[in-house]
């Protein structure tokens, strides 16, 4: 899978924030495999279309 564009790329909290969960869910979420972590040792980056893509499931 290829890194998407940097624009794209939100930080741990922002993108708790974008998907309406907590932090400790989002670290859970990638050690589970749900979703995809970017970014190098010590600052985890998150691809904010593919929060929203599970934002929308969760509401649906």
């Amino acid at each position: 899978m290829r890194k998407p564009p940097r624009h794209r790329l939100v930080p741990t909290n922002v993108a708790a924030l974008a998907a309406g969960v907590s932090e400790a869910t989002i670290r859970k979420w990638v050690s589970r495999g749900k979703i995809t972590r970017y970014g190098t040792p010590g600052r985890s980056e998150f691809d904010i279309d593919e929060l929203t893509q599970i934002a929308l499931r969760r509401l649906g």
